[in-house]
């Protein structure tokens, strides 16, 4: 359930901004790493790849598995992508401000923000 409320919250989020053609929008770049999450295949590719957006997913992990005192939805999140083969792996790529950014947007997914 909680896999289904973070994919289709991010297709809802990222639908606003295709749909004002705001694609260069600090807040849509930094929401492209969730492709990775909500596609598997994509994952898988990216993953092969060794891709900068697999990097910054797998730095985005590790920072959300170190802050789930602050993020308590976290714990049941990452266990579900841990189901999935999708696994945090610090690869320290991804500048602290911006896994701020996405670690607080994720949440948001998680609290049900952009729901429908």
């Amino acid at each position: 359930m909680m896999y289904r409320i973070f994919c289709e919250s991010y297709y809802n989020y990222i639908k606003n901004f295709e749909d004002k053609g705001a694609k260069d929008e600090y807040r849509y770049k930094i929401a492209k790493v969730f492709e990775l999450i909500v596609d598997p295949q994509k994952f898988y590719k990216e993953k092969s790849k060794n891709s900068e957006t697999y990097q910054n997913l797998c730095d985005l992990l590790c920072y959300m598995k170190e802050n789930i005192h602050r993020y308590p939805k976290f714990k049941a999140f990452l266990w579900t992508l841990e189901s999935r083969q999708i696994e945090p792996v610090y690869c320290g790529k991804t500048p602290q401000n911006v896994l701020e950014d996405q670690a607080k947007l994720a949440n948001m997914f998680l609290n049900l923000m952009y729901w429908e």
